[in-house]
């Protein structure tokens, strides 16, 4: 049983296949189809999100749009729509702050909230959660699914258990259990790389990660073992934090047709590094860290990054950096379908923290991204 002196009470809300929901919402021809939202399935682009009638069809969000035409051969595929999806952010946030100011934005379509101490005086977590959703319902006509739990980790994967229009409740003495069976793919934090090294190590659920002591999880994958240990613990101590200050700016793009011609790249590079810098400055920030990001044909990606003496947003400073981390990579040599140039360590003045970095698209080119009860 998890033992607290201060029981919080979390909840992570998560919009159900948000911008294709918000499509079908605002397209009555739409509803109860199969509908990707992302790139044209005959090019190059990435699926952003896809219904659920879709995702029966192993559909699902980064993948290749090509991929997911042959997968589901009758969806629909529809061109992102960000202003409407913003719209319907900004609705739904308006009604988080209903009942709390500490909330946690995490993207447009799901946020924290810690609803211990809330404007209303509700003493249940699981009530509040169950009003918020149907909140959302009744102003925007889309669903969200809900986590409950004294901790955000918890909270964050209970709102996946019974998607989609669900709400989950797992209180701090279910909590151990709950997450001994859970599958080590559904643990926030372990990606496929990590998933493929567990395998290997034999563990596949959280009762087999919690067998391994902190010292061989350390051992066995650096810092994050100590992560992986509190995790399956159900120890999280992290507070809902409202003001969420931005890390890093970027831009990237995916090519219609791969790339070898080192001139052009530079010159793209050089375009890139231009936008980048006119963003920065829009909303009055700098970076100290520029990376450099590649990927190849056979869709192999590299990263190369590089810290300046100064924090910069000059144009010239950002251009000539990526194009001496290009150096150090395979470009020229091998064909190139995708780059991206971003600024992180970043000097944020206090007035720009909360606000929305919006990218710019190309017709040519396709952006890849990003009491409980």
């Amino acid at each position: 049983m998890i033992e607290q002196e201060y029981i919080r009470k979390i909840i992570h809300i998560d919009m159900d296949a948000f911008y294709a929901a918000v499509e079908q919402r605002d397209n009555p021809g739409l509803r109860g189809k199969a509908v990707i939202v992302g790139g044209s399935p005959n090019g190059r682009g990435v699926v952003s999100t896809a219904s659920y009638e879709a995702r029966k069809y192993g559909v699902h969000s980064a993948m290749p749009c090509s991929q997911a035409a042959r997968l589901c051969p009758h969806a629909i595929f529809v061109k992102g729509r960000f202003d409407a999806y913003k719209e319907a952010s900004k609705q739904v946030r308006e009604i988080f702050f209903e009942y709390t100011y500490l909330v946690e934005p995490l993207s447009l379509d799901e946020a924290f909230l810690d609803v211990t101490e809330n404007h209303k005086g509700m003493r249940s977590a699981t009530l509040v959660a169950k009003e918020i959703l149907e909140k959302i319902r009744e102003k925007t006509q889309l669903t969200a699914s809900a986590g409950v739990s004294y901790c955000k980790f918890i909270a964050k994967v209970a709102s996946d258990v019974n998607k989609p229009n669900g709400l989950t409740l797992i209180p701090p003495e279910e909590a151990e259990a709950f997450l001994e069976e859970m599958d080590i793919k559904k643990f926030f934090g372990v990606g496929k790389a990590t998933q493929k090294k567990m395998h290997a190590l034999g563990i596949k659920t959280g009762a087999d990660l919690k067998a391994w002591s902190e010292i061989d999880l350390v051992k066995a994958f650096g810092k994050s073992g100590r992560y992986y240990y509190k995790i399956c613990r159900g120890i999280d101590n992290r507070e809902v934090k409202p003001h969420r200050i931005r890390k890093s700016y970027g831009k990237e793009r995916t090519f219609s047709d791969d790339k070898k011609d080192l001139a052009w790249i530079n010159t793209f590079l050089d375009e890139l590094a231009g936008s980048i810098s006119d963003g920065m400055k829009k909303i009055n920030a700098k970076g100290k860290t520029v990376t450099l990001k590649v990927r190849y044909k056979n869709f192999d990606t590299v990263t190369r990054s590089q810290s300046l003496v100064n924090y910069t947003n000059d144009y010239h400073q950002i251009s000539a950096m990526a194009r001496q981390l290009l150096e150090s990579t395979d470009a020229g040599n091998r064909k190139v379908r995708l780059l991206g140039i971003s600024l992180s360590n970043l000097d944020l003045t206090e007035e720009h923290y909360y606000e929305q970095l919006e990218l710019e698209f190309n017709k040519s080119l396709t952006f890849d991204s990003v009491s409980l009860s």
